[in-house]
């Protein structure tokens, strides 16, 4: 039995291992590196040693790389997708659409660690967005991974039920 793919999992399958390292690993290295070194610097308070550096880099990096991740997926899967009828149902949507989601807390980070957002917060302040941020992007990341790993049928009931 051939299993149908979301465009999330077909993205990350084409072209290996080049669409995997690009739209997955970089991104997730990065935010893993982000999350463990936050855990550290929310345990110890230490907010100037070697891994908040390391914190405050990945997260200025990860936030930028995906801004050019969202806009080249955006321009050349999202909108041709949409325009042409092309979504395999629900779970492809949500899918690319919570991976998309990420731009959010990962630009959020980045805009917080160059100062453009959260100026007068105090630096308890800062690692509490900051913690939230790391927070929101696993969840979303975590529902794209989920639904994107999903037979797309499933949703739409494509597989002899009925049609939803």
């Amino acid at each position: 039995m051939d299993m149908k793919m979301t465009h999330y999992m077909q993205l990350l399958a084409d072209n290996q291992p080049w669409n995997l390292i690009i739209f997955m690993a970089i991104p997730v290295i990065l935010a893993e590196t982000i999350a463990v070194s936050e855990l550290f610097i929310l345990f110890s308070r230490n907010l100037t040693g070697g891994l908040r550096k390391l914190n405050k880099v990945a997260s200025i990096i990860v936030g930028f790389y995906f801004t050019g991740i969202f806009i080249y997926l955006f321009k050349n899967a999202v909108i041709p997708l949409t325009v042409n009828g092309e979504w395999r149902g629900p779970a492809d949507v949500i899918a690319v659409g919570f991976y998309l989601a990420g731009i959010i807390p990962l630009l959020g980070m980045s805009l917080l660690e160059i100062g453009v957002i959260g100026r007068k917060r105090d630096e308890e302040g800062k690692l509490k967005l900051h913690a939230i941020f790391v927070g929101i992007f696993l969840i979303v990341a975590h529902i794209a991974m989920i639904f994107g790993m999903l037979n797309p049928d499933i949703l739409t009931m494509n597989h002899g039920g009925m049609k939803m």
